[in-house]
């Protein structure tokens, strides 16, 4: 399986997937689900597609960064 390299949130989709996800925090893809379905997680269902805006992702990030 091919690794995603992404340098900096301007090279994100509008839209990620599970599999971007991973590749920003650098944790596995089995990580990146559990994460999906934790609390306060920014997901969108679409059928068993799991979408994360860039926009609510990006700032969950920062809001959890603050939190420490």
């Amino acid at each position: 399986m091919r690794q995603i390299i992404i340098k900096s949130f301007d090279e994100l989709p509008l839209v990620l997937t599970v599999r971007d996800v991973s590749a920003v925090m650098g944790i596995s893809r089995v990580g990146a689900y559990d994460l999906t379905h934790s609390d306060g997680f920014p997901t969108i269902r679409i059928g068993r597609r799991i979408a994360i805006p860039k926009a609510e992702f990006i700032k969950w990030l920062e809001n959890k960064s603050r939190a420490r």
